[in-house]
Parts: C-alpha cells; sequence; structure tokens
C-alpha cells in the first residue's frame, strides 16, 4: 500500500526527489517494480516526470489514489516494509536449521542480519579540499551582484541589509495586526517584478483582485481608495493607458489563494508552484495558513510552525529563489504608537523557530504621525537593531525615508521641546 501511495505522490507532484532524497531503489516497491522503473526511466531520459494519462496509458490497471500523508511518513513506512520483506525469509531459514545444528543456524543469522543494516547516502562538503569554490562564488558575487541580491525597494533598508538575497533567504516580516506588514512585502514583490523577474504572492486573505489594486498603487501610485471604492475620481483614461501598458512585460507577477492549493499550501505543493511558472522570489502572507507535511499526531502548533520554517529555508536552499513570509505578533508585541519601538522577536506568535530559521527578520510598526519605523531585529551577516522612519502614504503607496534611529531620536526630543515649551507658554 505504500509503494501505490508514494507512485501516486509522485505522480501527483510531478516532484522524484522523494526517491532521491531517500535512495529508494526499485527493490523497495514490491510488486510495483515495474511501475517505478518506468518512471525513473521516463525521469532519466526526458528529465520530467510521466503524466498521469502516459502513465496509465501504461499501466491502465494502475489506480491513483490521493495521498495526504508527509514525505516522512511514507519513506519510514516503505522503509519498515522492505524490512519486513527481507527479514521473513531469514526467519524462516533460521527456524530450519536450528532443527538441526544450532551453531550453524546462529552462524547463518549473524552474517545474514548484517545484509537487513539499511544504507543511506549521506552527503557532505570537504571546505578544506574545495576552498576553490568559495573563491570562485566570492568573485562571482563581486563581478555579478545582481545574480546574488535583489534590491528591496527600500534603499535605506539596502544599505543595511544588501538587499535579499537570491538564495538562502528565509525572510520574516512581522507586526501585530493593521501595521502595514502585507503592504510592506507587497512593495518587495512589486520592486523585484519590477527589476524583471517573476514573483509568486500567496494570499490567504486577500483576493487576486485586491492584491492587483495594491499593486496598482504600489507600482504607480493609483489612488487605491479610488479603485477599490470604485470612485470617480479615478482618471480612468489613465488607468486604461496603464493596464494596456501591462500586457507588453513579459516577467509574471502571480497571485494565488488557498483555494488553488486545494485548501492546503504545502511545502511539495510551493515547490510545484515556483517551477510551473520559473518563480525568481516567492511571498507567503500567512505562515500559520501552511500545512506542516511533517506533523505527527498530537503535534501543537509551535512544533508545526517550526517545522514549516526548517521547510520553507530547505526550499529557498534548494530552489536558489528568496522565500519572504508574513508572521503576526502575539500580544505581547503590542507597543506604543507615539514612539518607534517596534515588537521584540520573542513576541513572535506561536514559535520561536520561525525566527531562529530566519536568515533576516524585520519588524513592523505604524506611529500615529502616519510614520511607519521598520528595525532590523535579525540577520546572519549584518548587525541588528537598526530603525528606519518612513512617511507613509497608503492610499497612493508612497514610502518617503524620514531618517534612522539616531536622528529619528533628536527629532524627537525636539518634538517634546516644543510641546513642553507650548505647555510653559499657556501656563
Amino acid at each position: 500500500m505504500v509503494a501505490l501511495q508514494i507512485i501516486s505522490k509522485i505522480l501527483q507532484t510531478q516532484d522524484i526527489s522523494i526517491l532521491e532524497n531517500n535512495m529508494l531503489t526499485e527493490d523497495y516497491f514490491v510488486g510495483y517494480e515495474e511501475e517505478i522503473s518506468f518512471i525513473n526511466n521516463h525521469y532519466n531520459e526526458y528529465k520530467n516526470v510521466p503524466d498521469r494519462a502516459t502513465f496509465l496509458s501504461n499501466f491502465p490497471k494502475f489506480e491513483i489514489v490521493e495521498v495526504t500523508e508527509s514525505d516522512e511518513y511514507l519513506v519510514n513506512s516503505i522503509r519498515e516494509e522492505y524490512l519486513y520483506y527481507k527479514s521473513v525469509p531469514i526467519v524462516q531459514k533460521v527456524a530450519s536449521l536450528l532443527k538441526s545444528d544450532a551453531n550453524v543456524a546462529a552462524e547463518y543469522m549473524l552474517n545474514a542480519v548484517k545484509e537487513l543494516q539499511p544504507t543511506y547516502k549521506l552527503g557532505g562538503v570537504d571546505i578544506v579540499q574545495n576552498g576553490i569554490d568559495r573563491l570562485e562564488a566570492y568573485r562571482d558575487r563581486r563581478d555579478n551582484q545582481d545574480n546574488w541580491f535583489f534590491t528591496s525597494g527600500f534603499e535605506e533598508l539596502d544599505e543595511v541589509i544588501h538587499g535579499i538575497q537570491r538564495m538562502e533567504e528565509y525572510f520574516v516580516i512581522f507586526a501585530r495586526t493593521n501595521q502595514g506588514k502585507s503592504w510592506v512585502l507587497e512593495k518587495i514583490m512589486t520592486h523585484i517584478w519590477e527589476l524583471g523577474f517573476n514573483v509568486g504572492y500567496i494570499s490567504p486573505e486577500m483576493t487576486p483582485l485586491s492584491v492587483g489594486y495594491r499593486f496598482d498603487t504600489l507600482y504607480k501610485n493609483f489612488s487605491n481608495k479610488d479603485l477599490m471604492w470604485g470612485k470617480k475620481e479615478l482618471d480612468e483614461q489613465s488607468y486604461v493607458n496603464y493596464i494596456d501598458a501591462l500586457k507588453t512585460h513579459e516577467n509574471k507577477f502571480i497571485v494565488s489563494t488557498p483555494k488553488d492549493f486545494d485548501r492546503k499550501i504545502t511545502i511539495t505543493k510551493l515547490r510545484n508552484y515556483v517551477n510551473q511558472y520559473k518563480l525568481d522570489a516567492l511571498a507567503i502572507d500567512g505562515i500559520t495558513y501552511l500545512t506542516d507535511e511533517r506533523g505527527k499526531r498530537g503535534d501543537n502548533k509551535t512544533t508545526s510552525l517550526t517545522n514549516i520554517s526548517e521547510d520553507l529555508m530547505g526550499l529557498s536552499i534548494e530552489l536558489g529563489i528568496p522565500v519572504l513570509v508574513v508572521v503576526q505578533a502575539n500580544r505581547n508585541g503590542t507597543v506604543d504608537k507615539d514612539n518607534d519601538d517596534t515588537p521584540e522577536l520573542e513576541s513572535i506568535r506561536d514559535s520561536d523557530g520561525i525566527s531562529h530559521n530566519a536568515s533576516k527578520v524585520l519588524a513592523i510598526k505604524q506611529n500615529n504621525d502616519d510614520t511607519l519605523v521598520m528595525q532590523v531585529k535579525k540577520q546572519r551577516n549584518g548587525k541588528v537593531g537598526t530603525k528606519l522612519i518612513y512617511k507613509w502614504i497608503p492610499n497612493t503607496g508612497e514610502f518617503t525615508y524620514i531618517s534612522d534611529n539616531i536622528q529619528r531620536e533628536e527629532q524627537l526630543k525636539q518634538r517634546e521641546r516644543k510641546e513642553k515649551q507650548t505647555k510653559e507658554d499657556v501656563f
């Protein structure tokens, strides 16, 4: 049954990595040797998994079943079945030998047990002998920065974090509700699209229409209220011309919702999503909407989100693209809107495994004076703590840099002095 499930999952996901990553040879697929051999041969020759029609034309009696189990469960189960099939004849022969000579039976059993030991291929890199790889990578980073980093659309932020890495980047943006984190996420993705790359945007809470209107606002500053509310003040002809001009762009901005993933957004489906649309960057506007493929019955939310975070970083490394995720801060992350304090890492809701696995973490907060504060809470290759303050006008999608935290502190002190002076003048 497990062999049937794995073959079905390979056909459903069009992903053969479960075989490659776990060294599952044809021997493991007892009763389905021909089917798995066909898949392997097709993949080796054409570099893709056969589709359902191709497969079923060769194996018309095969029944493809719906599979929701994690790869970990399937691999463990088929290894257990494989061990059982190999053990049964050995046990039977030992029983037979015991009837005539226990010493011979014991010797046979000890030798046979060695054959039952599973062999797994374990990877590794000798960083001593392969130092030349690092030298070549450094030279490529130096001479071809665009191959390694995206600018974020926030010039001042880029000076602190050196942009978004195009690989090995799990970038977390977190804040309390209605603080602007989704706007910042889409601003970054719009900028990457504007650079000429394909981007994917998973939107669990907004329709593609709403995300599209925000895109129009961030890209060309069309009034978001006019678009969302259908107001007559919008210059319709300018919008028509803009929509026509968009058609000349060949790169894509793909927006998808949970419905597009059959209400179950998993790492496997995200991998296929990236490959299908040839995405250069992936954004997920809400990590809690993802399903943990490695989850086991009884796992709590903290464990699930930690697993998902580990897998998102793994996906970034595997596919060589940045993964940007929005995360909610819990109530401990509520801060005074009259100062520039931002939530701390420990206020990330439900799991510190999210920040632990992230390569960069950016906290967001909106103030009462229409300013938006960004603070770098984590980055593996740079300093943390820097605050950047922007004047933010959501309706037109404009972010105007005001100051960093040092300049801002002086501005706040000057404001306090003026307010104090005003009170003294009154009394």
